[in-house]
């Protein structure tokens, strides 16, 4: 198993129990942003991504910042499915628990408008969607036994429709979309809580893949309404908000119509 591990979390004081988070793509972007958010609530984290150096950076400023142990970098490639129930019953020992997994890994690889490359949709699915599927299957069993917990999958806009400019990444995050709904579903009757995320176009590395942007918006402010979304227990958000608008009339233009458009 390819990980590595800062050193374990200090004990904690007498009827003091922090919450603990397990970010499965906390690298870069959304998942960094969001890591910086939860640490600075009080969480103790677990932080998973490819990148080993920055995910290290990341867990020693945030260790620096709270001034002891609070976060713990675990090297991972979400597409060695295999190795997912043992480093997460490691995670589940080293924290004590975990009360949050996130889900926030995903690629997008360049589609050209006339290329079929199954090669870059293969890698498309199995982060944006396997990985997930295999990550909060763990998270699922683990909160259904103990009764609570909260589950969060960063889906996209980009999954509300199939349009013409990348299909495999639409396709991966409509799909997300609906498993993480039928989650839900299942959970809630277990106390277990699933908010499924969907951003707009947010400033990070992604980004380079996008033909056109506009009401970009930082990795920092999608991870405020992240936090905010999981105080409130919501179950579906648009970052910014103004995307739930967008989506609604996605949702009503005719097909006849929707095929000719050109993003």
């Amino acid at each position: 198993m390819n990980t590595a591990q800062s050193p374990s979390l200090p004990p904690e004081p007498p009827l003091v129990k922090r919450p603990r988070a397990v970010i499965v793509g906390a690298s870069s972007g959304i998942g960094a942003a969001l890591a910086r958010k939860l640490a600075a609530e009080g969480h103790a984290l677990a932080l998973l991504g490819r990148r080993a150096e920055r995910l290290e950076n990341l867990a020693d400023a945030l260790n620096r910042a709270a001034g002891e142990t609070v976060a713990l970098a675990f090297s991972h490639d979400v597409t060695r499915y295999e190795e997912i129930p043992t480093l997460f019953q490691q995670i589940i020992r080293t924290l004590g628990g975990v009360d949050l997994v996130a889900y926030v890994a995903g690629v997008m690889p360049a589609v050209g408008p006339s290329e079929y490359n199954f090669a870059k949709d293969r890698q498309t699915v199995e982060v944006n969607l396997l990985g997930a599927m295999a990550w909060l299957d763990q998270a699922a069993v683990l909160f259904e036994a103990q009764g609570c917990g909260q589950i969060v999958g960063v889906s996209s806009i980009a999954g509300e429709r199939g349009r013409v400019g990348n299909p495999p990444y639409h396709a991966a995050k409509a799909a997300l979309t609906t498993y993480l709904e039928s989650l839900r579903n299942r959970l809630t009757r277990q106390g277990v809580h699933v908010l499924t995320v969907k951003p707009g176009f947010v400033d990070t590395e992604m980004l380079a893949g996008a033909a056109r942007t506009f009401w970009v918006i930082s990795p920092d402010q999608a991870a405020e309404d992240i936090w905010k979304a999981i105080r409130r227990r919501r179950q579906v958000i648009f970052t910014p908000a103004r995307w739930g608008l967008v989506a609604l009339a996605l949702h009503h233009i005719p097909s006849f119509i929707f095929r000719r458009l050109s993003f």
